[in-house]
């Protein structure tokens, strides 16, 4: 009995590990998300720009739902967020690569994150059936099907 007991509390431990590691990945999902979601913002921003004569008048988002209105001076570059707080000057088509790049790697990493979990769901599942089972052999029910 006393082997039993501590076998459903390993898989209750088990469980509750695998659990943590599902709402880290939903939590990596969730930023993975806000990134496509930015980087898709910005590919249409500048794909509008594209065509814009200098001097358009154009609303800046400036947060919380705030624009102001500004005037595009140049329309042939942008500056672009390389990473690690780091912007250079590129072209428009160039920084329109990058992002859709960015945009490549950003699904890949989504799909793998999405994969990962659904396996560790899986997994959750299977041993919360075992150690259901566990608990009702040691009950002496019948199981249910």
């Amino acid at each position: 009995m006393a082997a039993d007991e501590e076998t459903l509390k390993k898989l209750l431990v088990e469980i509750r590990m695998m659990e943590g590691s599902a709402n880290l990945i939903q939590s990596r999902l969730r930023i993975v998300s806000s990134a496509l979601e930015e980087t898709a913002i910005a590919m249409n921003a500048l794909e509008g720009v594209k065509g814009c004569p200098k001097g358009t008048e154009v609303l800046v988002p400036v947060g919380a739902g705030s624009f102001i209105c500004a005037e595009l001076s140049d329309v042939e570059k942008a500056i672009t967020g390389v990473g690690a707080g780091v912007c250079i000057e590129k072209s428009i088509e160039s920084s329109t690569t990058d992002l859709k790049e960015r945009q490549a790697e950003l699904e890949k990493l989504s799909a793998s994150l999405r994969q990962q979990l659904e396996q560790l769901l899986a997994s959750i599942e299977n041993t919360k059936k075992n150690l259901s089972r566990m608990i009702e052999q040691q009950q002496g029910t019948p199981q249910r099907a």
